[in-house]
């Protein structure tokens, strides 16, 4: 559980890095199955703006498979509950690819700049970013700007194939409110609010770079008119031993709890 100064962290800055929420077994496992059916059924790519591969897989449901168990795991709901202050439920999952030298950047964006279309009215909406490998300002982990999720939310567009802000807005947002670079070693868990601006840097390492995230969003936050993705209903929370329980690459299921 996130101790009371990690919130209050999380309520000043708009995220908060908590290490060692997953073994080192707990990320073996992980990384064993990145490269399943489930990755790879929905694997895609959107290039930054200089046409470097981002490639991410992404889904909607908490499958019976070891990302199932990160997405159920009391390690992440609870605390996703506590920093929202309210219930939460399964937005969306997704795994993060960044290969060594040809893995792309991420342009600067808030998360509910572009879930807003879905008809979420609030940004009442968090991630969780598990790093499943050390990750580092050489192989591009992930930039945050401090404070940014105070903001309010600004228009998005169109930056190479991929969802961003007006770059000069965010230029300026950075000059006053400064970058940090959450480099963390693997197992570690980044949480960070719905409007937190955040980037990263192409992977020029030899070592790549992936990450797996889990979204929450509000039940008060239930998007108008049957958009969004996930379901609204509460997510069974997985026992918190779930990911031992799969020591091989695993087969997920369309079970969703």
């Amino acid at each position: 559980m996130l101790t009371y100064d990690q919130v209050q962290l999380f309520d000043r800055d708009g995220y908060v890095l908590v290490p060692d929420v997953f073994t080192p077994q707990e990320i073996e496992i992980l990384v064993a199955n990145v490269g399943g059916a489930r990755t790879k059924k929905h694997e895609g790519n959107m290039p930054d703006a200089a046409g470097r591969s981002s490639k991410l897989s992404l889904w909607a449901d908490i499958g019976d498979d070891v990302f199932g168990a990160v997405s159920a795991s009391p390690r992440v709901v609870n605390n996703a509950r506590i920093l929202l202050r309210e219930e939460v439920y399964h937005w969306h999952s997704k795994v993060m690819l960044k290969e060594p030298r040809v893995g792309g950047a991420w342009e600067w964006h808030q998360d509910y700049g572009y879930w807003y279309g879905d008809g979420c009215l609030y940004p009442r909406m968090i991630s969780c970013m598990i790093a499943l490998d050390a990750a580092t300002r050489e192989n591009g982990c992930l930039k945050v700007i401090p404070g940014s999720h105070l903001l309010g939310r600004f228009d998005h567009g169109r930056v190479g194939q991929q969802a961003g802000a007006d770059q000069e807005r965010v230029a300026a947002v950075a000059e006053r409110l400064g970058v940090v670079y959450c480099e963390a070693p693997a197992g570690s868990a980044l949480f960070f609010h719905g409007n937190t601006f955040h980037a990263s840097e192409a992977n020029l390492s030899d070592r790549p770079r992936r990450a797996y995230i889990c979204c929450y969003n509000a039940f008060s936050n239930v998007p108008y008119g049957g958009h969004g993705h996930g379901r609204p209903e509460p997510i069974a929370v997985a026992p918190d031993d779930a990911i031992l329980r799969f020591t091989t690459a695993s087969e997920p299921t369309t079970a969703a709890r």
